[in-house]
């Protein structure tokens, strides 16, 4: 039996966002252009912050013809500068954003861990340090504008398995002293980001800002096509025969685009958000939902969440607010 995907119902779909700004983060490709077609399409104005500008630029001339209107903007979420100067050039241009979608992110494809100019593993700087300094560094003008939101995207894979539950290691959190498993790293990296959405709810309560992590399913992406031969060879084998089990770019960029523009969303600050998958090793999760409740304690402990963030800051460079 198909499983049922989770679709934006047509209220959210029909809204009109014009006059609106988003920042898509990867907006080049898979979920990330998926996400930012919609948003154009209802109207919006998306800042298509992408490693490779060339590449958003080619990409985004599939948007002629629609409402809205795009920019192409470098960022290298993997280099802390990157993210300074990106933000920095964003808030001279606009004085407004709706809404901050913390799309991009990467797994070392490498058995060894491989570091950043920052000294952080590429993984965690990608998918989380990276995403922090952005969102910390546009507090100020998303509590300027009202209704806005923040969206950063976790993975299935931080739900681990009921004897395997993957967990944030805070004395640690780049694998310096310790075995490095890329697969369980990317687990980490996908638990930190929760914490983080569930964190800033806490700390933005009353500021208007709404947050979420979101599961976009099982992506037919490019994800791994920037891996050795091994791993290239291995995603294209597999790839004929997941199909049926996996998520067009378009299916995976709904839980996304449900949390930038529908009502309910905002009744959920700080929650989880998942599209159905047949990975989540605890078959009650296999559905989804909008929000849903995460199988993985370590992902939902506040205490760790606050010490997390703590240490980012530092990490980092920032005081926190």
């Amino acid at each position: 039996m198909p499983r049922k995907i989770l679709w934006i119902d047509e209220e959210t779909r029909s809204k009109d966002v014009s006059g609106k700004v988003y920042i898509v983060t990867g907006a080049n490709s898979g979920v990330g252009l998926e996400t930012t077609r919609q948003l154009v399409k209802q109207g919006g104005h998306v800042v298509m912050a992408c490693r490779r500008p060339h590449a958003g630029e080619e990409v985004a001339k599939s948007f002629s013809g629609l409402e809205g209107s795009y920019e192409v903007m470098k960022l290298d979420l993997a280099n802390l500068q990157s993210v300074r100067d990106f933000a920095t050039a964003f808030q001279q241009k606009y004085d407004r954003l709706d809404g901050l979608d913390c799309n991009a992110g990467m797994v070392n494809p490498n058995s060894e861990p491989k570091y950043t100019e920052d000294g952080f593993e590429i993984t965690m700087a990608a998918s989380y340090f990276g995403h922090f300094l952005l969102t910390e560094l546009l507090l100020d003008v998303l509590k300027r504008t009202e209704g806005s939101r923040m969206v950063i995207l976790s993975s299935v894979v931080h739900a681990g398995s009921q004897n395997n539950r993957p967990n944030v290691h805070l004395d640690d959190l780049n694998c310096k002293n310790r075995p490095f498993n890329n697969f369980a790293f990317y687990g980490e990296a996908k638990v930190a980001v929760i914490l983080y959405a569930k964190e800033l709810a806490e700390r933005l309560e009353g500021a208007g800002v709404t947050t979420a992590s979101v599961h976009p399913g099982w992506a037919r992406s490019n994800f791994g096509s920037g891996g050795g031969f091994l791993m290239r060879t291995m995603m294209a084998v597999m790839r004929p025969f997941t199909r049926g089990m996996s998520d067009s770019n378009e299916e995976a960029a709904q839980t996304s685009l449900h949390v930038l523009l529908s009502d309910d969303a905002r009744n959920h600050s700080g929650a989880y958000f998942s599209q159905s998958s047949v990975l989540y090793r605890d078959r009650e999760c296999r559905a989804g939902g909008w929000p849903m409740k995460s199988p993985n304690p370590n992902a939902r402990n506040m205490d760790i969440a606050r010490k997390l963030v703590d240490i980012t800051c530092d990490l980092v460079g920032l005081e926190k607010e």
